[in-house]
Order: C-alpha cells, then structure tokens, then sequence
C-alpha cells in the first residue's frame, strides 16, 4: 500500500479521510501497525491496525469509479468481523509484476 494512494481508512466506528493539505504516514510500534495521517506535523487521525486480529484481506471495487476497497476480515467458528478498511485509488499490485521502469507513486 502507497501512502498517497488512500482515499480513506477505518474501522466500523471511525474513518479517516484523504484531503489534498494531509498526508499520510506508516509505522510501526510493537506488534502493531500504525496508520496516521497528518496535516503538515499536526496530528489529525490514527489507526492502530492488530495484524495478529486479521484472518485474511477481502479486496472489491468500491461505490465510486476508480476506488478499490481492501477489507481486514477477522474470522472465527461463528463470527466473520470487518475490523478494518482501506479505500485505494488502484487495486493490488505485487512488486514483483512491476518492470523496472514503472512508477509507483
């Protein structure tokens, strides 16, 4: 995933929204994954992503043209849980397909 490729993240109870004065940051703390974005060194939004929480990863084309949506699904014996969500301008890309001449944001 490409920081300026997000149009939005979340979970069921929150969503953090692109705009063109915000970007994007990804780090790392312990055993999770930290999404935040930033309005120049202002904290505006963060999203602290369990991977240990996540089964596997469902990707769809969204609503709109030109969105592609990645859902973090959590899955039990008696419960499928969307935990997470990211909302991209492309769909998946493996690093490996890509010749040495392509351009990845």
């Amino acid at each position: 995933m490409h920081p300026n490729c997000i149009l939005r993240a979340g979970t069921p109870e929150c969503v953090l929204y692109d705009d063109e004065d915000l970007h994007w940051l990804f780090s790392s703390e312990a055993t999770y994954l930290l999404l935040q974005v930033l309005k120049g060194k202002r904290l505006m939004g963060e999203l602290l992503v369990e991977p240990e929480a996540v089964t596997y990863v469902e990707a769809t084309t969204g609503d709109q043209e030109g969105e592609y949506v990645f859902e973090l699904i959590a899955e039990t014996e008696n419960e499928r849980l969307v935990t997470y969500f990211f909302v991209l301008v492309h769909g998946y890309e493996d690093e490996d397909d890509l010749s040495p001449h392509t351009r990845v944001h």
